[in-house]
């Protein structure tokens, strides 16, 4: 690859494609002021002994208290703490204004709830060009089980573990040759789905038919909805509530229906609401067993990614979640 002249741009983009960690560097000035600033440019040097590195722009307004201090404190961020980034990556505010700090072996500020956390002492700094590389010795360090931010291609990201190669889901055989892969995203969603409702079968007291669960289910969150709300919220799943589906929950005692202005509503009665409880808690454990498997940052990727999945695919479903104000009429 070459270039007529070096696009500085082009160069940023390129750069960014490299994902980092996100940090904040911390440092007291002589006269006590806390002071601290974003960075990516975080990165190890030694084990033995244990160095890490770190750049600032050499027009950088706190470059002149971290040139005349000895300690400094590096934190690596956690998802949790993207808006504190952003407040330590602006100018022109009192960045620690209501931080409460942690107690550290330096003078240097000490933030809480981070990933991972090193107090350093300044070795040598080093001339990087239109920045000035710090070098340090870790004299302490400690770490979470908090996921950590990322930063890719000008955007905060998450991460997620990718296992080391990636093993067939069933074992025999070699599948035949078609289009109709296990890498497909339909089939992993569905397989994981069902499989998930699978578990908690096996934790049900009382057995109905899932779509049964899924009316009760609507009603705990929204109440008081008739067939045709219902299936707002439920026909998207190809198999709509029927009568039948409402009658056999009126007899069974977990529902109620009430007639106003010609209208038929149904409510959620003290039965049906414990039953609908009951199976949230078992649906919850099923759940916390299985996120436990992946790990606090996996997990988060995931609900991302299928947040996003849902958004990309709504085909104009009612929010279940909004508040009643914000729906329309669907009578």
């Amino acid at each position: 690859m070459s270039q007529s002249s070096f696009d500085t741009r082009a160069f940023r983009s390129a750069l960014g494609t490299f994902t980092t960690g996100v940090t904040i560097i911390t440092a007291q000035a002589e006269d006590g002021t806390p002071v601290g600033i974003t960075a990516n440019s975080f990165n190890s040097v030694s084990m033995d002994p244990p160095l890490v590195l770190w750049s600032l722009a050499k027009n950088a307004q706190s470059l002149p208290v971290f040139n005349s201090t000895d300690h400094w404190n590096v934190h690596v961020l956690s998802t949790e703490q993207e808006a504190l980034s952003g407040r330590f990556a602006s100018r022109g505010e009192d960045k620690f204004a209501e931080i409460v700090l942690d107690e550290g072996i330096t003078p240097a500020p000490l933030l809480h709830d981070c990933t991972a956390r090193f107090q350093c002492r300044t070795v040598f700094t080093h001339d990087g060009g239109d920045h000035l590389i710090f070098i340090g010795e870790v004299l302490a360090f400690d770490q979470s089980e908090l996921p950590p931010l990322v930063f890719q291609s000008g955007q905060y990201a998450f991460t997620a573990r990718k296992p080391r190669e990636t093993p067939r889901l069933t074992t025999g055989t070699p599948a035949p040759e078609c289009g109709y892969t296990e890498d497909l995203v339909g089939y992993l969603l569905g397989r994981a789905h069902f499989q998930m409702l699978y578990q908690l079968r096996q934790q049900q007291s009382k057995t109905f038919k899932d779509k049964l669960f899924y009316i009760l289910s609507v009603l705990i969150v929204r109440d008081n909805q008739t067939l045709q709300e219902l299936n707002g919220y439920i026909g998207y799943t190809g198999d709509p509530v029927t009568q039948e589906d409402l009658d056999t929950l009126e007899t069974e005692g977990c529902i109620v229906a009430e007639v106003e202005g010609g209208i038929t509503r149904y409510r959620l009665t003290g039965e049906g609401r414990d039953i609908s409880l009951h199976q949230i808690a078992a649906a919850k454990a099923v759940e916390e067993d299985l996120l436990a498997k992946l790990g606090p940052g996996d997990t988060l990727a995931l609900k991302l990614l299928l947040k996003r999945l849902i958004n990309d695919s709504d085909p104009g479903l009612p929010d279940l979640w909004s508040t009643p104000e914000t729906i329309g009429d669907t009578q």
